[in-house]
């Protein structure tokens, strides 16, 4: 049985967020991260809201979640992308945080993350290993830089299959910005909805055949912006050592497209093709063009 959620509140933005508690004992707390929601402070615009600092003011002031926990201290093992949902795991105290960190640390495969990418992939299973850094000419985008990104290590299974794109589980094993969507971008398989990084709004009207819209209305994509979700979180216990699972329900924007993705999409594995040609190595050259640019 699930805890009582989580409610915080901006009185800047006059925004309200109920976040479920999906584990919680004296050394962790697992939150239901939602859509939209910085973890952290957001550098290229430091007034928007975000989960830490709502937190920690909740408990300054005595809130009752806070109060009923006996939360004097809470931070993140790691982070949560302001497009990405799902489980986020805090720490209590400073020797849980430096164990976790140190889990996140090592190239393990922690996160178990879901995207609908557009593209057919070669393969089942694949991985991008290439280094992620931050555009130089656009603020807040992250892009594959062999010069001066970090290293950044991605594995890729498909889920199922779509004509034209696929449902898949992805699992960062290091911790950089962006990290699923830059590397998905880099492997020409963007992320639905994702313009930030190539990807393309996905739309019914794409899918179900002879589709009407009525009356005058504009069509409302089923996935229209980057979304990422963390379903799953499996490492050790930092104290006891003993396996831990947590598990976060799939959002509904999400459930909702892959239902019409289903009907009106569904396709079967591709035959196997000949691998696509590697990437070029002139990665920052600066008279190359930008691959990285989203399309016109």
């Amino acid at each position: 049985m699930l805890s009582a959620p989580i409610k915080l509140s901006s009185p800047a933005t006059h925004e309200f967020w109920e976040i479920p508690v999906l584990f919680e004992d004296e050394h962790l707390l697992a939150l239901a991260k939602p859509w939209g929601l910085p973890t952290t402070a957001d550098p290229h615009d430091p007034d928007r809201p975000n989960l830490m600092a709502l937190l920690h003011a909740g408990i300054a002031a005595g809130k009752p979640w806070a109060v009923q926990r006996q939360l004097a201290y809470v931070r993140n093992a790691h982070r949560l992308d302001a497009e990405t949902s799902g489980v986020l795991l805090l720490a209590r105290s400073k020797p849980v945080l430096t164990a976790l960190a140190n889990r996140f640390n090592t190239e393990t495969p922690n996160e178990t993350c879901l995207v609908v990418a557009q593209g057919t992939p070669a393969q089942a299973r694949f991985e991008v290993s290439a280094p992620i850094g931050a555009h130089p000419a656009r603020p807040g985008a992250m892009r594959v830089s062999r010069g001066q990104g970090k290293k950044a290590r991605t594995l890729f299974e498909v889920a199922e299959w779509f004509r034209g794109c696929a449902l898949l589980r992805c699992q960062p094993l290091t911790q950089r910005p962006h990290q699923v969507r830059v590397h998905l971008q880099w492997a020409r398989l963007p992320v639905a909805g994702d313009t930030l990084y190539g990807g393309r709004a996905l739309l019914l009207s794409r899918l179900k055949p002879h589709y009407r819209l009525k009356g005058d209305r504009e069509e409302r994509p089923l996935l229209g912006e980057a979304r990422v979700h963390v379903e799953r979180i499996e490492l050790p216990h930092p104290v006891t050592g003993q396996p831990l699972v947590i598990a976060c329900p799939w959002p509904r924007e999400l459930m909702v497209a892959l239902k019409y993705l289903r009907r009106y999409a569904a396709a079967e594995p591709p035959r196997p093709e000949e691998p696509p040609p590697d990437p070029p190595a002139d990665l920052d050259d600066p008279d190359a063009p930008d691959r990285h640019e989203p399309p016109r």
